[in-house]
């Protein structure tokens, strides 16, 4: 269940007004929060929840200390772009654009708050298999109908328990000041991300997570293989193996290469060495006028530049290339004179309790070693990027076909850096000398397929 109209009761409330934001807030009931949990996502909330030590002791609070609970948490914070004053202390909330509507903060008191409904009302084996928000709203939906049956007890009926549904919750409201004004609903909705970081300041939201909720990586997302968008966490908590920032830090080989005015200068190495400085100049460029403009005058914006777009279209490529480079780096080392497996950081498959994989496609590997060694070669691709005439990017050539026919001459170059650093993953990656090599030995070989084919 997912109604875009909810209905609130308080038992106490109180109303408060500054500029463009109503803030409600009150004491309720659980069981007057169940059409808010049908209704909730948790997408406008920057960070998902997941199980752990923090819903357990709220969890604990909700069991052992029902009648002070109310003092011990918190809450939980909702936005809404329209509402309705009823009687009886009953407010109508209506979320429009749940990108930035539903529960804002309290994330992890609204997991628990579920999880506590759903074991009173289908018993534990309904809430044993959930670890993260998706989890639970499987389960809510497949015991919604138990739900109900549990919110409709009444006291003089079997089975009726008050500790279930009975104990207050503090929550609290945030709504336009004048719903019928144009105006300061948009200005109302350009505060809630202000709103949702501040509130969530507890833990600092990443730039990823920020980046993520203003749209900045729809264009990323939309690109990159299914297989590896859903491995990635955009946001805290989303339990994802791949982190978002490996992208953006990945996404500068292309974006270097765009016609832009004013386009930040980043030394390659920083694609392996700062990604938090990577995501923060990636999160400045997608603001400027010229890359993004505002989504349905909210806090959100869409990536409409051509140029850019081309870029994150290649950088949603560059995963598949860096497993198959990290696939054949072994033996392009070894066919260019090396012995990969006596490497002091190198990890023969057979020494290892599991099957090494590559981090992004999760296909299986004869050896697991740091990414330090492979980082130039996957910013050497950058030599087979081109701009046409309209400033949008392309490949020159299939990068895959040329890694697979002409790495193990790239490698033979590359062995200069690696035993002078004596293939120290971090002096190799943190190294600028190590791009510009490998760099110069992709463009050589560019150009000695182009001679050969004149």
């Amino acid at each position: 269940m997912n109604p875009e109209t909810l209905v609130v009761r308080f038992d106490t409330v109180a109303e408060q007004t500054a500029g463009p934001v109503l803030r409600i807030v009150g004491f309720a009931k659980a069981r007057n929060l169940i059409q808010l949990l049908d209704a909730a996502d948790l997408e406008a909330n920057p960070r998902s929840a997941k199980t752990g030590p923090v819903t357990q002791d709220i969890l604990e609070s909700i069991v052992d200390t029902p009648d002070i609970f109310v003092f011990k948490t918190k809450g939980i914070l909702v936005g809404a772009s329209y509402y309705e004053k009823l009687q009886r202390n009953r407010y109508s909330l209506s979320f429009e654009n749940t990108k930035i509507e539903g529960i804002l903060d309290g994330g992890h008191n609204s997991l628990a708050l579920g999880i506590h409904i759903l074991t009173h009302a289908a018993g534990p084996e309904a809430t044993r298999r959930i670890k993260r928000w998706p989890d639970f709203k499987a389960a809510w939906e497949s015991n919604r109908d138990a739900v109900e049956a549990l919110r409709k007890l009444k006291p003089e009926d079997e089975g009726y328990d008050e500790t279930a549904l009975d104990f207050l919750v503090p929550i609290e409201i945030l709504v336009p000041s004048d719903v019928d004004d144009a105006e300061v609903v948009e200005e109302f909705n350009h505060s809630l991300l202000a709103i949702c970081s501040a509130r969530n300041n507890n833990v600092q939201l990443t730039l990823e997570t920020k980046a993520a909720k203003k749209g900045f990586y729809e264009v990323l997302r939309a690109a990159l293989p299914a297989e590896i968008e859903r491995r990635v966490e955009w946001k805290t908590n989303d339990g994802g193996e791949v982190k978002a920032r490996d992208l953006v830090a990945m996404s500068w080989i292309p974006i270097s290469c765009l016609d832009l005015d004013n386009l930040p200068a980043i030394p390659p190495q920083n694609i392996y060495r700062n990604k938090g400085e990577c995501a923060k100049l990636f999160d400045e460029l997608m603001s400027r006028e010229d890359v993004s403009q505002p989504t349905d005058g909210e806090y959100t914006r869409e990536v409409n530049n051509a140029a850019v777009i081309s870029a994150l279209q290649i950088a949603a490529e560059l995963p598949v290339l860096y497993d198959q480079l990290y696939k054949a780096f072994p033996y392009a080392y070894n066919k260019a004179g090396g012995k990969f497996g006596n490497i002091s950081v190198v990890k023969p498959a057979a020494d290892m309790r599991s099957t090494p994989k590559t981090y992004f496609t999760q296909q299986p590997v004869e050896y697991s070693y740091p990414d330090g060694l492979i980082m130039p070669l996957l910013y050497g691709l950058k030599a087979m990027i081109a701009v046409n005439d309209d400033g949008e990017l392309y490949w020159t050539q299939d990068p895959a076909k040329f890694l697979d026919e002409h790495l193990p001459v790239i490698v033979k170059k590359y062995r200069v850096i690696l035993d002078a650093f004596k293939f120290d993953p971090q002096k190799i990656g943190k190294n600028e000398g190590s791009y510009d090599l490998i760099l110069d030995a992709f463009e050589t070989q560019l150009m000695k397929e182009e001679y050969e084919i004149t």
